[in-house]
C-alpha cells in the first residue's frame, strides 16, 4: 500500500522532481489509487432528457411504448421517462394515432393486407382500434386483385398448383380468404 501522507510530503518538498521507485513490483501498486469519491451516475434527467426526447421525435414518429424504451436506455430514472412521455402525448408531440396512420399507409403501399397491418401494429404495441375505420374503408378485394395482377398477371389460373401458389402468396401478404378467392377468380374484364 502507498503511504499518501509520505507521497504528499515528498511532492510538496520538491515540486520539480519525481519520486524514483526502487522496487519495480511497487510500480503496479502505485497505479491503483484508492479514491473516496463516488462515480457519477450516468444518465439523462430533467431538461436534458426532455431535449433528447424532442430530438428523437423530430427525426421519426415513435409509438408510446417505443419512445419509453428508447428514452429509458439513456435516462437515469424510468419513472421520469414515463411522466415525460405522458406529458408529450398530452401536448400531442407524440401520438399513437399518427404512428398508426403512417404505418397503415406505408403497409398498404407495400401491398400488405389487413392481417399483416394488424400484426405490425401489435409489434409496435399500438392498438389497432385506432385505425379501425380506415381498415374498414379500404377495398381489400381490389388491393388483393392489384397485387395478384402485379405478381402473376391477368390470367385466371385453372391449374390447382398455380392457384395454390397465388393463394399462399396473398395469405402471406395478410389478406382474408374471401378477398383472395375473389382476386384469383376475377377476370380482367370484370
Amino acid at each position: 500500500m502507498l503511504d499518501y501522507a509520505a507521497l504528499k510530503q515528498q511532492f510538496d518538498e520538491s515540486p520539480g522532481e519525481l519520486p524514483v521507485c526502487s522496487n519495480p513490483s511497487q510500480d503496479s501498486d502505485a497505479l491503483h489509487f484508492e479514491t473516496e469519491t463516488q462515480p457519477k451516475p450516468q444518465g439523462l434527467t430533467g431538461t436534458r432528457l426532455r431535449s433528447y426526447a424532442f430530438a428523437v421525435l423530430t427525426r421519426k414518429e415513435y409509438s408510446k411504448a417505443d419512445l419509453i424504451e428508447k428514452l429509458a436506455l439513456y435516462a437515469l430514472d424510468r419513472g421520469e421517462v414515463l411522466k415525460l412521455v405522458d406529458e408529450l402525448a398530452k401536448e400531442n408531440y407524440q401520438s399513437d394515432q399518427r404512428v398508426a396512420e403512417m404505418m397503415l399507409s406505408s403497409q398498404k403501399r407495400k401491398g400488405k393486407g389487413p392481417n399483416r397491418i394488424k400484426m405490425a401494429l401489435k409489434s409496435k404495441k399500438i392498438d389497432s382500434s385506432l385505425i379501425q375505420d380506415e381498415l374498414k374503408e379500404t377495398d381489400w378485394n381490389e388491393q388483393a386483385y392489384q397485387l395478384k395482377v402485379k405478381k402473376f398477371g391477368l390470367e385466371v389460373e385453372k391449374e390447382p398448383k398455380l392457384k395454390a401458389k397465388q393463394i399462399r402468396f396473398l395469405m402471406y401478404r395478410g389478406f382474408e380468404m374471401d378477398a383472395i378467392m375473389q382476386a384469383i377468380s376475377r377476370k380482367a374484364e370484370d
